[in-house]
């Protein structure tokens, strides 16, 4: 089956007569459990949900492992550093990977005793680092400065020594790029991003090839209790049927502004996977099918990031990505990424790339006017 149609039909139930194709939401906490509650598929809503596993299903077929829902992205995080590492354990991650992860692993992590060896993700740096390492965390392409390393060459190094690997996600979703064909142990990723793409919920999740991870993952999620509510995931299951379909338009206009960003005067550092004069390409085009709807670039200052910015009329200022709706920020604005004042991390919606390509130019040649 094609990936067009499997995500389509991920996770659906055999078709019955007079029933809607995407079971209904459940809401529950407790369930009837008369007598051995053994013998109940479900006892508690910590626990479990049918709605959750109808959607953990879904994404099962799709990163070909089995997957654990979360109720954020960072949660899921959580779960495998909290899963994976003890005190005196080494940890081995991108020094530009996501800030809410390093700042985890700052604040919690690193207090429990554990040691973090950090080095950028360009490169393959993380190969200097493996010897005596419990975990080597990657996130490929890096958020939010988009740099790529090579999964299955430093999945491979890492098994070698005994390491395990996870790999941050978000950014490509599984259908850009398949963490765990590529020699993974976990693929980690928010779902509030690209893969369910409206903007409108707060969810994550992790795959694990191992079945035997899986139900340290689901354990972890019960003792913490951060599970997914059954409205999020039932929105999350109807959203992810169109995610090809949104994940091909947003990568076709990135390439488009892309393309047309690397002709601006202004723009300085500009960086997308899927450019073939971006030095990550090489390496993105072996493992990604697309490249993902993120573009970062550079303009001269503050001033003129935000002049940009204000000057758009079709690209909203929020931060996230993935969104079917275009939006950008200036990212320095919140800390904790060793970015220039004047970086955008630019997210590609689905809108007419024409009418894109035109708003950004508009906008670039309001904030030349302006000096």
């Amino acid at each position: 089956m094609r990936i067009g149609t499997k995500v389509i039909r991920a996770g659906l139930s055999p078709t019955t007569q007079g029933e809607p194709f995407l079971a209904s939401v459940t809401f529950a906490g407790p369930y009837h459990t008369a007598g051995d509650p053994s013998t109940s598929p479900y006892t508690y809503g910590r626990y479990h949900n049918p709605t959750w596993t109808q959607f953990e299903q879904a994404l099962t077929e799709l990163e070909g492992g089995t997957a654990i829902s979360f109720a954020s992205g960072m949660a899921a995080v959580a779960a495998v550093f909290g899963t994976t590492l003890q005190a005196g354990d080494i940890l081995v991650m991108p020094s530009d990977s996501y800030y809410g992860a390093r700042l985890l692993v700052e604040e919690l992590c690193q207090k429990m005793g554990v040691q973090v060896r950090k080095t950028p993700t360009a490169g393959n740096g993380q190969l200097q680092h493996l010897d005596g390492a419990k975990l080597l965390w990657l996130e490929t392409p890096s958020n939010p400065g988009l740099d790529v390393c090579d999964i299955a060459l430093l999945a491979d190094a890492a098994h070698e020594k005994g390491v395990l690997v996870a790999v941050d996600n978000t950014t490509p979703t599984v259908l850009g790029q398949n963490p765990l064909a590529l020699g993974a142990d976990f693929s980690v990723a928010s779902d509030t991003k690209a893969l369910t793409g409206h903007s409108d919920l707060i969810l994550g999740h992790v795959a694990v090839r191992d079945p035997t991870w899986a139900d340290k993952i689901r354990s972890w999620r019960t003792q913490m209790g951060a599970v997914p509510g059954p409205m999020e995931v039932w929105l999350a299951h109807r959203s992810l049927g169109t995610l090809e379909i949104r994940l091909e338009r947003q990568c076709r206009n990135a390439l488009i502004i892309s393309e047309y960003l690397a002709t601006c005067p202004d723009v300085r550092g500009l960086r997308y996977p899927g450019l073939k004069s971006d030095p990550a390409h090489k390496i993105a085009a072996q493992q990604m099918q697309f490249y993902g709807p993120v573009i970062s670039f550079v303009l001269a200052s503050r001033d003129h990031a935000e002049q940009f910015l204000s000057a758009c009329n079709l690209v909203i200022e929020a931060t996230s990505f993935g969104g079917i709706r275009t939006t950008a920020e200036r990212r320095a604005r919140w800390g904790g990424d060793t970015v220039p004042e004047g970086f955008i991390r630019f997210s590609v919606g689905c809108e007419d790339s024409d009418d894109l390509v035109s708003d950004i130019k508009q906008a670039m040649n309001q904030v030349r006017q302006a000096g």
